[in-house]
């Protein structure tokens, strides 16, 4: 149980979901899967697997677990079984179907081919700590997120929910300290970065597994492109990648931090609870330092 990336949102103050009461209100939206005619399905599911519990709580940190099934019908395979029956039809009646007799007929065999299509399926977790009013959602991208969202809207009514805004922006930040070769606080710089100028085809320069205290990355940064990512480090104990949206991707925690929680567990229930206890505990501290080296939250 460890995220892989952040999408950030602050609980609003009046947040007032225990345990018991989220379980709940997501009862409303649990997961059905996929029916014969749906492409798609969304729903609640237990984080760990264990039946009828939908929020997983330690210590009031909760986790919570949205699943989705998608059936995988490309398009170009109904068009082709499409075309073979509108090939059979003009066949028998001598002439071309029309306009609508050929969309009736793609609708039709999309009917029929989606009971035998193959169903993609997908797990994204939610961490909620409400004593420091965080929401963190761990997917690569925000559409992803804005799916929990979604779901949580549905299944709760009103979501008192707010993107995190810094004074500092992300992107003038970590120009900054690219500029200045070092981060503040218990950050250091790692080896990764892209650098975007302001112009209209957006011209970017990527480093990878690079030297970052350079002339070269001062050179650019001094030709009016700033960072749009940069690979930072915490600590000495957990690794990421910020970017200009306030999103946090690629963690990944040091050794001796998961080993921490192996030493905790006898079980698989054990372990697990010991994983999901210590990421909120270092995640919740590396947040706030976070905000602190951002200047802080802003209006």
């Amino acid at each position: 149980m460890w995220f892989r990336n952040l999408q950030i949102f602050r609980l609003g103050a009046d947040w007032d979901y225990v345990t018991e009461a989220l379980a709940a209100a997501l009862r409303n939206g649990q997961f059905q899967g996929c029916g014969t005619s749906d492409r798609s399905a969304r729903g609640w599911v237990p984080p760990r697997g264990e039946d009828g519990e939908l929020v997983f709580s330690v210590a009031r940190q909760q986790l919570i677990a949205l699943g989705v099934e998608q059936k995988l019908l490309p398009a170009s395979v109904v068009r082709q079984y499409a075309q073979a029956k509108l090939d059979q039809i003009e066949a028998a009646q001598g002439y071309k179907p029309g306009r609508k007799q050929k969309r009736e007929i793609t609708d039709q065999v999309e009917s029929e081919l989606l009971p035998r299509a193959f169903v993609k399926r997908g797990l994204t977790y939610v961490w909620i700590d409400p004593v420091n009013r965080w929401l963190l959602v761990d997917a690569s991208s925000s559409t992803r997120a804005d799916e929990v969202m979604e779901q949580l809207k549905l299944s709760l009514g009103e979501l008192p929910l707010t993107l995190v805004k810094t004074t500092l922006a992300p992107a003038t930040a970590m120009t900054q300290w690219l500029a200045a070769g070092e981060a503040p606080g218990s950050f250091s710089i790692d080896r990764d970065c892209e650098l975007q100028a302001a112009a209209d085809e957006r011209p970017a320069v990527r480093y990878v597994r690079h030297n970052l205290d350079s002339d070269e990355v001062r050179n650019h940064i001094a030709n009016g492109k700033s960072a749009t990512r940069l690979a930072l480090t915490w600590q000495s104990r957990v690794s990421f990648v910020l970017t200009e949206q306030m999103q946090v991707k690629k963690l990944s925690f040091l050794d001796l931090v998961k080993e921490n929680a192996e030493r905790q567990a006898e079980n698989a229930d054990d372990l697990f609870a010991a994983n999901f206890t210590l990421m909120c505990g270092e995640l919740a501290q590396l947040l706030a330092h976070l905000v602190e080296v951002l200047g802080g939250e802003g209006e």
